[in-house]
């Protein structure tokens, strides 16, 4: 695992370099606030001595700097701020490119559906018993919110034909 997380930091510093080389000014800018998002949650992480993140603390800083970028596109567009859109839409660009795949709606609903099943979840009640299976499974692959609307929506329909 510790080979994993230096793969991540290296990635990212061979990234860098190439990126000053290519005076690539919006993936330098990206590449180093991801740098300082990752070295900032080590430093939280630390305890006595030096720390290592694990790949899955790593992910969680990537989605959490996608995240905050959504969120910011989403209210620069309510603003009108056309240029801050396109800037953070480039930035969320580059940071997904460190992320795992994105599954589409249809890979989500066959993981959620097996998920309900197994738990033999008849209701949106266990919406929380599923969600619980359904992040722990689908980590860093789909957005929480999106696989929120999908769960309750088949959760929904079982719901109803029952």
């Amino acid at each position: 695992m510790e080979q994993l997380a230096m793969m991540l930091k290296e990635r990212l510093t061979e990234d860098l370099k190439a990126a000053m080389r290519a005076r690539d000014e919006a993936r330098l800018r990206t590449i180093r606030a991801l740098r300082a998002a990752l070295l900032e949650r080590e430093i939280a992480e630390r305890k006595g001595g030096k720390a290592t993140l694990t790949p899955e603390q790593e992910l969680e800083v990537l989605q959490k700097e996608a995240k905050r970028r959504r969120e910011a596109i989403e209210q620069f567009q309510a603003a009108g701020r056309d240029d801050l859109v396109q800037k953070e839409t480039e930035e969320l660009r580059i940071i997904e490119s460190y992320l795992p795949r994105q599954l589409n709606d249809e890979e989500i609903r066959k993981v959620l559906e097996e998920i309900i099943e197994t738990l033999g979840a008849r209701s949106v009640r266990e919406l929380g018993q599923v969600m619980k299976e359904a992040m722990a499974r689908l980590r860093g692959q789909a957005e929480g919110r999106r696989i929120s609307e999908l769960a309750r929506e088949l959760l929904t329909q079982r719901e109803a034909a029952s």
